[in-house]
């Protein structure tokens, strides 16, 4: 008798559910078994049952040794494809900023003139646009720069005309103060030369003694 083809879908009948499960678990282990045994390989084999029942089949000393080989296994894999995966990326990063540095100084040429040859009317045409815009660019700069500056050195110079302004002031302040002690002075000085007798030419004794020292001086000094 033939067996007809199984179709893959969950089975209906709870009782015929419950005896598939357990035929077909106890192949599993037994295959598992065999795939251990015919071939030296380590197999480890977890079933839940639809009621939660545990069953397991390991061929290493336990099942917690193969499981911590898997982990540690998928790990490194993990670990290692990372590691692939950044030095592709790395690759792949440095080949596009590679080109991009070429077509930098590629254009960095064409502004300053050079290799012009092989370019086409439109694109010396592009090129005198993007120079020409530039040039606003930096002149409009220079213009907002000089403007700044400008009104830096005007702010300044108010500034140093206000500080002579006030220095002027503080001056016609203090003058009123130093002219009336120099009007004092003079006016003191006046009355000093008021106050001193003036001795006129008549005034003045000059008479011329002839003789040695110790005798009678004889004078000659008219008489009367």
């Amino acid at each position: 008798m033939v067996r007809g083809k199984t179709e893959m879908k969950r089975i209906e009948n709870a009782t015929s559910r419950q005896v598939t499960f357990s035929k077909r678990r106890n192949g599993l282990l037994k295959k598992a078994f065999e795939l251990s045994v015919l071939c030296d390989a380590e197999v480890a084999l977890v079933v839940f049952s639809p009621r939660g029942r545990l069953y397991e089949f390991a061929s290493a000393a336990s099942l917690e040794k193969s499981i911590d080989r898997y982990k540690a296994y998928t790990k490194d894999n993990a670990n290692n494809k990372t590691v692939q995966q950044d030095i592709q990326q790395i690759k792949a990063d440095t080949v596009s900023l590679a080109k991009k540095l070429e077509a930098l100084e590629d254009s960095k040429r064409k502004i300053l003139g050079e290799n012009l040859g092989g370019c086409s009317a439109e694109e010396l045409h592009s090129l005198e646009v993007k120079i020409e815009k530039s040039l606003r660019t930096i002149r409009g700069k220079k213009t907002q720069v000089l403007e700044q500056q400008i009104a830096k050195l005007k702010e300044k110079e108010k500034t140093l005309l206000k500080e002579n302004e006030d220095l002027r002031e503080k001056g016609n302040l203090e003058a009123p103060l130093a002219v009336p002690a120099l009007m004092n002075g003079a006016a003191l000085l006046q009355l000093r030369d008021a106050a001193e007798p003036v001795k006129s030419d008549d005034d003045v004794e000059t008479e011329l003694y002839i003789g040695l020292p110790g005798r009678d001086r004889c004078s000659n000094r008219p008489s009367g």
